[in-house]
């Protein structure tokens, strides 16, 4: 495919990885924990370029999040006006992940095919987890998936579409039942260095 191999081909400048022009919403997270909001200016699978309110150190570790991308862990190498330029340290198979992941992004803007709002799903190490009703009932239950605004849960019980319930130790509202199990929306959404397969709710 012509923009897999755009995104993997080496251009004729110093970076090492072609970078693409797109413009995300996210968080990050610097070393002293702080959060912020930012966007991505460009990306590619060796690193990216911020709009951020606060730029760090160069060289401070530096951990992201986007819908569309999950989370990027790197270390910031250039500031500049407004943001700053951060590597993406990954593994191999998240690396070839993001080359889809971008590819997609791409082609959907190109192509101007319904922008994809789903959040990245991931199933943690721990699913067994006790679901706590409005009436102080409670049963367990186990995590088919997460994501960082809700679960997917299977459970021998269900409440009411709509009502507030605690799974763990966090709240969240029943959006969708079915046979067996039940879709949760959480009160408050995961913080994202919270968001990955050692979450515990």
């Amino acid at each position: 495919m012509q923009l897999q191999r755009k995104l993997s081909a080496k251009p004729q400048e110093r970076r090492r990885h072609a970078r693409v022009k797109l413009a995300l919403l996210g968080r990050y997270m610097l070393e002293d924990r702080r959060e912020f909001p930012c966007q991505t200016i460009d990306i590619s699978v060796g690193g990216l370029a911020l709009t951020a309110p606060v730029a760090g150190a160069v060289g401070e570790r530096v951990v992201a999040y986007f819908d569309a991308l999950g989370r990027i862990e790197g270390v910031i190498v250039r500031q500049f006006e407004h943001g700053f330029a951060m590597t993406a340290l990954l593994p191999s198979a998240k690396r070839e992940k993001l080359v889809n992941q971008l590819t997609w992004l791409i082609n959907r803007k190109t192509l101007g095919l319904p922008e994809d709002r789903r959040h990245e799903r991931i199933v943690p190490k721990e699913v067994n987890t006790v679901i706590r009703l409005g009436d102080k009932t409670s049963f367990p239950a186990k995590i088919v998936d997460i994501s960082v605004s809700g679960a997917a849960v299977t459970c021998a019980k269900q409440g009411r579409m709509g009502a507030m319930i605690q799974i763990g130790r966090r709240r969240a509202r029943i959006v969708r039942v079915f046979d067996h199990g039940m879709a949760l929306e959480f009160a408050l959404p995961l913080s994202f260095d919270q968001f990955d397969e050692n979450v515990i709710l």
